[in-house]
């Protein structure tokens, strides 16, 4: 049997281009219509399409056939069969799956329902595209994982159901390439057939690969190819479990599928790698680790480093933000020299922080991996809509949807911006937290907007009735989803759906969700939970590329991309563990002993692969290397080919090895420290305690109770409500929080004592009442009743033995100062008169009331509120003594603190306040930040404004004036 026809490129030569020109090569001579007659088969589209334009480059001639790897089964005697849609089989899985789960032999949990049928799915199509039947699987040795086996056997079984059924793409591809081969044995193609770019690192491919290489006239060529690779280190790498992550090993298998060896590998083309002293340097740092001791045996025999690495750089970067930033600059440089340059790695975190540095500049980069569906304007959208269903509708929820883009695309857009503006502020003051028709319905019919009830009730009919859907057909829910979704991008309209779909994004989306809307019908019943993820998952599967105005040299690529594209600088960039590579994904069925005596692909074919990408890429022009080598939360780990290569050149002081690493590492600190200078300030002195002195006329004239405190213990927040009129702005999703707990209690309370405050049996009612109103939030509810319970007979107990009667609920009083343009208001919980017609001032509190010592000092409000009352400031009591003051604390138990005033002691409360009211009525008393809280924890609505955290509480305050 002759030779198979193999050759192959070595690493840096731009493959497409010498492709082309080994063909147009081995074609001189012959007339034009012969290279018509050729049929090149190639591995993606991206090569397709590089190889027709360097075609195109050569001049007018006609064109060879070029054909994909799935199109060339098409060449075979048959017509392929129908393939089984990808989704379809995933939802068929995930009915089969369901029942599985709810038969309690598996511990999955049901969340991961699509998940796992993804990946149940995945590893039938690799079954099918290897030519693994499942009695293969079956007939493994599994006596050292039983329990493991257990789970595995039960969802094979589904695989084996299903594979006896029908076939997905792979698998008819493999039978394609099977017959297609048959028939070139008994009957070989007259013209030639090459196939190029692949390693063959499928089993369908790898077949496809030995046809071809058969042929009399075929031709297979390997991209990547090592010919400094000695032919003992290709006998090492025999064994997939040991040498799969090696970056030539798939090469050394398909040797093996075609019973030869690396001297049948031809050089395709004369073309050498822009240096084949570093190609060498690299191939020897690549050794497997079992023979690594290679490096003593032929390191020595390497080039001169120095000249080898001079177009290499090195950047170990001391966090992630420099490594980007750096990189950043290094492509600013390359365009403004006109140098076409490309940033490759995995880490799209990494391409994204490059992206937005290049912004600053005008620079967008031309990336080829496009953006994830679902994080596209229409992929949100309906991620946003899907998340509705079945969920009860909250305001950031609903604030949220109506602010994305998308949302009334339609006519009238403007209207509906100002309109969402307005309902914020309402919901933000005034609630409710879970808005309802009927509240969207008052609020319009409230506002003086324009418009208002027509948006509430398309509001209204659209997003409310979600909540109430429960388990439902996987079709019944795209049909309600698709038609929410579409009524709110149309907005104003009657008709249409506003932009949603438009533009590429829109196209997208619009595909996927017609493939879903086509197979829907093989679903089961989903719970509104099931469909929100299924449906994410299925988003996730596209990619849109968007089309924007790029630099046309400044790249970014992915590993695949890669490999068919060619730069003069190229930066490798992430380059650490967990990133490139990256950690092979878990396999829940297969481990890698299984998978390898099944014949399957191992995890470390993906490791292989990104190797062989790293291989090529570091063969180009000019090279940097570049690293984080602390991430995010913790020290990183350096990528093992990059760290081999260092460890390398440092172990070959004769070759020059650490002088060359310390000049490659030397280049990449200028990169740093250019990054370094480009975000250095200049040095900004940290903010001072401040201690704002406005105007006297600016100065409030009315303060309450509650804020007299606020004035002794943080009187910059005074100055910042009632100088600036700043006031803190309510949050976009209300929480059953401490405020809230404490205003309901006071309005259980007040109306219990209005409604006679008789017995327990009345408390709960107006209690359960009240929480029903206020409270939206069942576990709260619950939670707050159980605490209302407990205390209740204590309070009843203390309720109806004060010794008095309530006069006065949750009543405003006023008390104006005698000789400063200043009043006191105030609003006590309860007032009652005792038998002597003195007064009893009662104050509940939700949290601990404060301690006499606290009430002496800082929390005076109960002792104002008694002078007030002594002065007539509470006009239905007139004035009156007041005998004692009571904290009643409310919480699982009743705590009360009860102070009997002495003679004397209000009227001393009163002139201590009239003191404190002065000094802020003289322009030289500062209104100074956080002077007296109880504790530095602390929060303050108004920290941010002070700056605090640039100056601490031991700091002495500095007034400044303000005119």
């Amino acid at each position: 049997m002759a030779d198979p026809a193999l050759y192959a490129l070595p690493p840096g030569v731009d493959f497409p281009a010498e492709l082309v020109a080994g063909l147009l090569g081995r074609m001189r001579g012959q007339p034009p219509e012969a290279l018509a007659r050729v049929t090149l088969i190639l591995n993606t589209q991206r090569m397709r399409r590089r190889v027709t334009d360097c075609l195109l480059a050569q001049g007018a001639r006609l064109l060879p056939r070029l054909l994909l790897l799935p199109d060339a089964a098409s060449l075979g005697p048959a017509p392929l069969p129908p393939a089984v849609p990808p989704l379809r089989r995933r939802l068929e899985l995930t009915v089969l799956l369901d029942k599985l789960l709810q038969t309690g032999t598996t511990d999955f949990p049901r969340s991961a329902l699509y998940d796992l049928a993804d990946s149940l799915a995945a590893l039938m199509e690799e079954m099918e595209g290897e030519g693994v039947p499942p009695e293969r699987i079956a007939a493994l040795d599994v006596a050292d994982h039983s329990a493991h086996w257990a789970r595995t056997q039960a969802f094979l079984g589904i695989v084996a159901q299903t594979m006896d059924r029908d076939e997905d793409g792979e698998g008819r591809l493999r039978q394609a390439v099977l017959s297609l081969a048959a028939h070139w044995q008994a009957k070989p193609p007259a013209d030639p057939v090459i196939l190029a770019g692949s390693t063959g690192s499928r089993g369908t491919t790898a077949l496809l690969m030995q046809a071809v290489a058969r042929l009399p006239q075929g031709a297979v060529v390997l991209p990547g190819y090592d010919f400094d690779q000695p032919a003992a280190v290709w006998d090492r790498l025999d064994d997939a479990l040991t040498a799969e992550d090696h970056p030539q090993f798939r090469f050394r298998a398909l040797m093996d599928l075609l019973d030869c060896g690396p001297d049948a590998i031809r050089p395709w083309t004369a073309a050498a790698g822009p240096s084949p002293d570093r190609n060498r340097l690299i191939s020897l740092s690549l050794r497997p680790a079992p023979i690594t001791d290679q490096w003593l045996a032929e390191g020595p025999s390497l080039p001169l480093l120095l000249p080898a690495t001079q177009d290499l750089t090195l950047i170990e970067a001391p966090g992630e933000r420099a490594e980007a930033f750096a990189i950043a600059l290094i492509l600013r440089k390359a365009a403004e020299d006109g140098t076409r340059a490309a940033l490759i790695s995995p880490d799209r975190n990494l391409t994204r922080r490059v992206t937005a540095a290049l912004d600053r500049w005008g620079i967008r980069p031309d990336d080829s991996a496009g953006r994830p569906l679902p994080l596209s304007a229409p992929g949100r959208f309906l991620r946003q809509v899907a998340g509705l269903i079945g969920e009860r509708l909250t305001s950031d929820r609903l604030l949220s949807l109506l602010k994305h883009p998308l949302a009334f695309s339609g006519p009238g857009r403007g209207a509906h911006l100002i309109l969402t503006r307005e309902l914020e502020l309402h919901l933000r003051r005034h609630g409710p937290a879970f808005p309802t028709a009927e509240s969207l319905t008052d609020w319009a019919g409230t506002s003086r907007i324009q418009g208002a009830q027509d948006w509430a009730r398309v509001l209204g009919e659209t997003l409310p009735p979600l909540a109430t859907i429960g388990p439902l057909p996987l079709a019944a829910f795209v049909e309600t989803h698709l038609a929410t979704a579409e009524r709110l991008a149309r907005g104003f309209a009657a008709e249409g759906s506003g932009a949603l779909w438009e533009k590429e994004a829109g196209q997208k989306a619009a595909e996927a969700v017609a493939e879903l809307q086509a197979e829907a019908g093989v679903a089961g019943i989903l719970t509104p939970g099931d469909y929100g993820r299924l449906f994410h998952g299925i988003l996730q599967r596209h990619e849109v590329r968007e089309a924007e105005s790029v630099h046309p040299g400044i790249m970014i690529w992915g590993t695949i991309e890669s490999r068919v594209q060619g730069a003069e600088l190229v930066i490798l960039g992430g380059l650490n563990e967990g990133a490139w590579p990256a950690q092979p994904p878990p396999d829940p069925w297969l481990n890698r002993a299984m998978r390898k005596a099944a014949g399957l692909l191992l995890p470390e074919r993906r490791i292989g692969l990104s190797a062989h990408d790293y291989q090529q890429a570091v063969a180009a022009p000019r090279v940097v290397l570049s690293r984080a080598t602390r991430g995010a939360e913790a020290e990183t780990v350096p990528a093992r080919w990059l760290n081999r290569l260092v460890n390398l050149m440092s172990g070959l002081p004769d070759r020059d090895g650490p002088e060359a690493l310390e000049q490659m590492r030397q280049r990449g600190r200028h990169w740093l420290a250019l990054a370094a200078r480009f975000d250095q300030v200049d040095a900004v002195a940290p903010a001072p305690r401040p201690s704002p002195r406005p105007p006297v006329a600016a100065r409030p004239k009315r303060l309450s109770l509650t804020e007299i405190g606020r004035l002794v213990r943080d009187p910059y927040a005074i100055y910042a409500r009632h100088v600036l009129r700043l006031s803190p702005l309510d949050p976009l999703r209300p929480e059953a929080d401490p405020r809230l707990r404490g205003v309901v209690l006071h309005e259980i309370l007040e109306t219990f004592i209005r409604r006679g405050g008789a017995d327990r049996a009345t408390l709960l009612a107006v209690a359960d009442e009240i929480l029903a109103t206020r409270v939206a939030w069942p576990l709260a509810r619950t939670v707050w009743r159980a605490r209302i319970a407990k205390a209740a007979d204590a309070f009843l107990r203390y309720s109806t033995n004060t010794g008095g009667a309530p006069v006065l609920l949750e009543e405003k009083g006023a008390t104006p100062v005698a000789g400063l343009d200043f009043t006191l208001t105030g609003k006590p919980d309860r007032i009652d008169r005792l038998a002597d017609g003195r007064l009893l001032l009662i104050d509940y509190k939700t949290g601990d009331p404060p301690s006499e010592k606290q009430q002496r000092t800082f929390d005076k409000q109960l002792l104002l509120a008694a002078a007030m009352a002594e002065r007539g400031g509470f006009a239905s009591l007139g004035p009156s003594e007041v005998a004692r003051l009571a904290f009643i604390g409310l919480k699982a138990e009743l705590k009360k603190v009860e102070t009997d005033l002495k003679p004397g002691q209000v009227g001393a409360v009163w002139e201590e306040f009239v003191a404190l009211i002065q000094a802020y009525a003289q322009a030289s008393q500062g209104y100074t930040a956080r002077r007296a809280l109880m504790s530095e924890s602390d929060v303050s609505d108004y920290d941010h404004l002070s700056r605090y955290g640039e100056w601490d509480m031991t700091q002495d305050p500095r007034a400044e004036d303000l005119t």
